[in-house]
């Protein structure tokens, strides 16, 4: 089993998938920022992102279910928000043990996190589904980001592979050396408390591994002329389809917030 399985790029023959990198990575970002900025409560709103987000889904040809997926992504985010069910002031809904009051406040303003959240997990994984991350850190390149910054999430990015693959070796040697019982009820190896004294050790190797491994690496690119930065051929110009399709992504997103403003 290789690390491959982590990479996120699903190649089609869509529109999305034929879009320059360069318009993907700021109407994403525009989009973002877009859902950041939806004032609380602001369902209308929210429905407008949502179905600007689904669209783009179904012209890139992965299916909303491909999606929806990956979104599960934002759970973490979503439970950060809890205590604002408690916290912030306003008419009771529900009262609660330990002298906690569900606010009609609170609500909202979870349910908008919760939205906000989910949107912008769409957003980034339609991004990473449709792109090839080479050609999303050229187009970071491109856009002037800093060439420290992405150094270092390209190199981030490709030798995560590098870890996960030590990680599935050690897990084989350990299942090389685990004894498996006639009882099929009884899980191989030892007990509980051998187990994770087991995983500790497996860490420790992972960070030695790791640490050995990332100096060999970095000797080796210094030998081949690395100077901090991935060199690839001149980025081309951007076509006139794609300045069409940024114009007509970023004046959307200006229409919504300006809605959102006037609305709300």
């Amino acid at each position: 089993m290789h690390a491959n399985f982590l990479d996120p790029f699903q190649s089609r023959p869509s529109l999305v998938h034929s879009l320059d990198a360069r318009v993907k990575v700021v109407l994403v970002v525009a989009f973002i920022l877009t859902s950041a900025l939806t004032p609380t409560g602001a369902w209308p709103i929210y429905v407008m992102l949502i179905a600007v987000i689904f669209s783009a889904e179904i012209v890139s040809e992965l299916g909303l279910a491909f999606y929806m997926k990956r979104a599960l992504l934002a759970i973490p985010f979503v439970l950060a928000a809890l205590p604002v069910l408690f916290t912030i002031p306003g008419p009771s809904l529900l009262s609660l043990p330990f002298g906690l009051q569900l606010t009609q406040p609170g609500l909202e303003r979870f349910i908008s996190v919760a939205l906000k959240s989910w949107i912008s997990i769409q957003a980034a994984v339609l991004l990473a589904s449709t792109t090839p991350f080479p050609d999303i850190l050229v187009a970071l390149r491109a856009l002037r980001l800093p060439r420290l910054l992405v150094a270092i999430i390209g190199l981030m990015w490709r030798y995560l592979f590098v870890m996960v693959d030590e990680t599935l070796r050690l897990l084989r040697a350990r299942s090389a050396r685990s004894a498996t019982a006639a009882n099929p009820a009884l899980r191989p190896g030892g007990k509980l408390t051998w187990r994770a004294r087991v995983a500790g050790g497996m860490a420790g190797s992972l960070f030695l591994r790791s640490l050995e491994r990332s100096d060999r690496i970095y000797n080796a690119m210094l030998a081949r002329g690395y100077d901090g930065e991935i060199h690839s051929l001149p980025v081309p110009a951007v076509p006139p389809s794609a300045w069409a399709a940024l114009t007509f992504g970023l004046l959307l997103l200006a229409f919504i917030i300006a809605i959102g403003r006037l609305i709300y």
